[in-house]
């Protein structure tokens, strides 16, 4: 998968990087918060060949990727120059009124935890391979190693609040490693030492006067969230009332000396004090009914997760963790409607007599039941729709099952086969009822899908996702030169990257003067930050980079003046920069400039003309 120009599609219909108001990505999905969702081309987006899906819900625009969604989110953070998946922090318009506002809950909820979850993960495998290790009697839990694994699996939960400390940090716009710092307080030893000690004697821990509750933060989920909220408006404060020269340190100062107490007082037990009554809410419903929460999140997941709902669920299960040491709702509920995904899907596979669908159903199905569903549910299953109803009727059957027989989960991890380990505990028969919670949901499932059928498409159907019109009919597209200046074949550009062709084919130009034009008639893929580098697909598909100067982007946009901006059309000879070569070369900065095919694989035909001196307009390569 070509992830630069994959991401560089993706931006352009979402309407550009400057309608990005921030952008992260799960394991499946980037997620845009985008400023206008109506600047976002939805039906071009879903024919561009990499793309599943796309979805707007929970105040997201969300453009489903699959497995290689990481590869694609670092692309387009690089292209759009964003910072850690955010960029302006603007909102978007549409979120206005009671539907928006649940909106930003969702997307806040998601925000936070997204970011956290592989930790939770990777924590949750090795406490899965743990319990596998000790059940076969390959290790035992009183050697070294056990230990050494143990602390390692429980890094991320005991020292959750500072991991969430800086994701929400991220969300609330504020200083992250300020809000570590407060995560750092709640579980520094010395204070964990206080409150021990007064819990033994008696005797209160008393700030400006005020008693501190005797909370214990390790593991905890609300009282961080709710703290560096706080934070954020506090350090506003301090920033906005702090003169310019003593900035540095006065903000941090005045932020940590306020939120301190406020949190140890105030707002840390109050977290506390919510997150229990979550667990006791859970709690009470397992005792009272305890097949109904495991059933409903069994049978509706697939909807949670097209909606972006589901991040709002999973704090209830990590809460559970933290507090009961197990979850009885969560984890259960969703390990059924995962394992009826993949059953759906190879179902699917089994019965198709189209090829395409048969190999993605059957990649998409062993991903399902090994946890992640959307490639299953966007690229078979809702498409199909007869599939996702079987998904939600065994999912929920599982979902029962496993409520009815009180199924516990006992580590965090995306629910799938890989993570049954996390099943093992007391009793002894919770494993053996998940495996079977399991086989119900994958059976139930799949056997319905058979029974109800699905619309099997033709080849190369849309349904596949895989509709390409820049690859159909491309004609012969002539290259010319984009400046006027001394022609300088690629091999002798000084830069590796360019020199051995790694980014493709093409020529280069050191200029005469400081202007740039458009090579072809096409239309503008995208426009660096940075000004120093612009790409264009051609009307005939070809897609080019024009890159001004070598190691230009440390300019940081200084000496550039943009013409064009993403989206435009060119014709060959639009202008589409102007730069002050005086400026740059005084600044040790070479300007040789790279003109380079991206896409050259898709051609057989390349015809570079080896000349010396090269005019604005000069014809200097065909390619067919």
């Amino acid at each position: 998968m070509d992830y630069k120009n994959l991401a560089s599609s993706i931006l352009s219909n979402v309407g550009g990087k400057e309608n990005v108001a921030a952008v992260t990505h799960c394991a499946t999905r980037l997620r845009f918060n985008l400023k206008d969702n109506k600047k976002a081309n939805t039906e071009k987006l879903k024919s561009i060949k990499g793309v599943l899906s796309v979805v707007e819900k929970g105040g997201q625009f969300q453009v489903v990727i699959g497995n290689e969604v990481a590869g694609v989110f670092r692309a387009v953070a690089e292209l759009g120059n964003f910072t850690s998946g955010d960029s302006d922090g603007g909102g978007n318009e549409n979120n206005s009124g009671v539907k928006g506002k649940i909106n930003k809950v969702f997307d806040t909820i998601s925000g936070i935890f997204t970011p956290f979850l592989p930790a939770l993960t990777g924590a949750g495998m090795i406490k899965a391979v743990m319990a596998l290790l000790v059940a076969f009697k390959l290790i035992d839990n009183t050697s070294q190693i056990y230990a050494i694994l143990n602390f390692v699996g429980d890094a991320a939960f005991y020292f959750m609040p500072i991991m969430l400390a800086y994701s929400a940090a991220q969300k609330f716009k504020t200083n992250p490693y300020l809000a570590m710092t407060l995560g750092g307080i709640l579980l520094h030893p010395n204070f964990i030492n206080m409150v021990n000690a007064a819990k033994e004697t008696g005797e209160p821990i008393k700030i400006i006067g005020f008693n501190v509750p005797l909370v214990s933060y390790a593991s905890s989920v609300i009282p961080i969230i709710l703290s560096v909220w706080l934070m954020s408006y506090i350090h506003k404060f301090a920033d906005k009332v702090s003169p310019t020269v003593v900035k540095f340190f006065l903000v941090p100062l005045i932020t940590l000396i306020i939120t301190t107490p406020i949190m140890l007082i105030v707002i840390g037990p109050l977290g506390n004090f919510l997150g229990s009554m979550v667990a006791s809410g859970m709690s009470f419903l397992d005792a009272r009914a305890s097949w109904l929460t495991p059933t409903i999140l069994g049978a509706t997941s697939p909807l949670l997760v097209m909606a972006g709902m589901h991040y709002g669920i999973i704090p209830f299960g990590v809460n559970n963790l933290a507090t009961a040491g197990y979850d009885t709702l969560v984890g259960p509920g969703m390990l059924a409607s995962n394992i009826a995904q993949g059953g759906a899907a190879l179902a699917v596979a089994l019965k198709t007599k189209n090829k395409d669908l048969k190999q993605l159903a059957t990649s998409a199905g062993i991903t399902a039941v090994c946890g992640i569903t959307e490639p299953a549910m966007y690229g078979v299953t809702l498409k199909l729709k007869r599939p996702l109803y079987a998904v939600l009727i065994g999912g929920g059957l599982g979902g029962l099952f496993a409520g009815i027989f009180k199924v516990r989960r006992f580590m965090s991890g995306s629910p799938g086969l890989l993570t049954l380990p996390a099943y093992i505990g007391e009793p002894l028969s919770n494993f053996t009822f998940a495996i079977i919670t399991c086989a119900i949901a994958f059976s139930a499932t799949f056997l319905l899908t058979l029974l109800f059928g699905f619309e099997d498409p033709k080849e190369n159907s849309e349904v596949l996702n895989v509709k390409n019109d820049t690859v159909k009919n491309r004609k012969t597209e002539e290259i010319k030169s984009p400046m006027n200046g001394e022609f300088v074949a690629l091999s002798k550009v000084d830069d590796a990257t360019f020199a051995t062709e790694v980014l493709g084919k093409g020529f280069a130009v050191n200029p005469k003067e400081g202007r740039l034009l458009s090579p072809i008639k096409g239309t503008i893929m995208t426009v660096y930050a940075t000004k120093h580098a612009i790409c264009i697909k051609g009307d005939n598909g070809a897609e080019i980079l024009l890159h001004v100067g070598l190691e230009t982007v440390r300019l940081d946009g200084r000496y550039f003046e943009c013409k064009v901006s993403e989206g435009d059309r060119v014709e060959a000879g639009t202008e589409m920069l102007v730069f002050d070569m005086e400026k740059i070369r005084a600044e040790g900065y070479d300007l040789t400039t790279p003109v380079i095919i991206t896409n050259i694989d898709e051609y057989s035909n390349f015809n570079c003309k080896d000349v010396s001196e090269v005019k604005a307009g000069d014809v200097i390569l065909t390619i067919s």
